[in-house]
């Protein structure tokens, strides 16, 4: 799934796009596609249909565009949900779920989603801490790369919880945007075994591992995230090509770019935890 520079790509794309530009008309192809949307399609597209996108925020892994009405459109990308601005005469997708006109005539915004997991929903902007959040994201902390991230408020978060540090970082109520990949290259950087135990966390790991995470997120923003097929992609449809600098994740069996050992996979939460048995080891 998309994390965060993955969706910080796609939002900066959206706000270079579609923010200022007026919504005309909103045609809902596939219904999955705004099951969050409880009062459906045809309350979402009426309360759309002349509304004007003012920005495209991000908190984290979520995405949503403010709208002038005071409300916010929340996008779940899901595995396969892609945010896409394309001409109007451009072949439509065959994954193609929901189509944003505007009044400019410009091109459109589309999302689309093989495998149906993403979705868009309307919903009330809360004031949080001083940030306009959608409500039904109220609880999602900061993330590392958050102007307003306290790095020392979330370390003291890590280490009051009783799980494993890789469990700690996942925890979006804890720190956000981090997902299985940056957590384990951030974990590789730090030296640290996703196994350890946050309680037995000192304060100088937290921050360390932390910063790991923002310095490994902010290098993948830099190349336009991490894309293993076709199905993450910015608003032109590319790629991003952050995989070739993966230091251990999906690195399995090949050398540790520090001592050589090779990496090893772990099963971990139905997914994998990849790591260097010799520089993270277990304590």
């Amino acid at each position: 799934m998309p994390e965060l520079p993955e969706v910080e790509v796609v939002r900066a794309g959206l706000q270079a796009h579609v923010a200022g530009r007026t919504i005309t008309d909103v045609e809902v192809l596939h219904a999955r596609a705004i099951r969050r949307h409880e009062l459906g399609a045809e309350d979402f597209t009426g309360r759309l249909s002349g509304t004007k996108i003012t920005a495209a925020r991000r908190r984290g892994k979520y995405l949503w565009l403010e709208l002038s009405d005071g409300q916010a459109m929340l996008a779940h990308l899901g595995m396969s949900g892609q945010m896409l601005v394309q001409p109007d005469d451009a072949p439509d997708e065959k994954h193609l779920r929901v189509r944003f006109r505007f009044a400019d005539n410009g091109p459109e915004l589309r999302f689309v989603d093989q495998r149906t997991f993403g979705g868009l929903a309307l919903a009330d902007l809360t004031e949080v801490d001083g940030t306009a959040l959608p409500g039904t994201i109220a609880h999602i902390a900061r993330d590392p790369m958050d102007p307003r991230f306290d790095l020392d408020q979330a370390v003291r978060a890590l280490r009051s919880r009783r799980t494993e540090i890789k469990r700690a970082l996942l925890d979006q109520t804890l720190v956000s945007g981090i997902g299985n990949i940056y957590a384990d290259e951030a974990l590789w950087r730090s030296k640290l075994h996703w196994s350890r135990p946050t309680d037995k966390l000192t304060a100088a790991h937290g921050r360390t591992v932390l910063t790991a995470a923002s310095e490994v997120m902010a290098a993948a923003l830099v190349a336009g995230g991490t894309s293993f097929d076709a199905l993450y992609v910015n608003i032109n449809g590319q790629s991003g090509y952050f995989d070739r600098s993966l230091d251990a994740y999906g690195q399995e069996g090949l050398p540790c770019g520090r001592c050589g050992t090779a990496i090893r996979r772990d099963p971990f939460m139905n997914r994998s935890s990849y790591f260097c048995p010799v520089c993270q080891r277990k304590r």
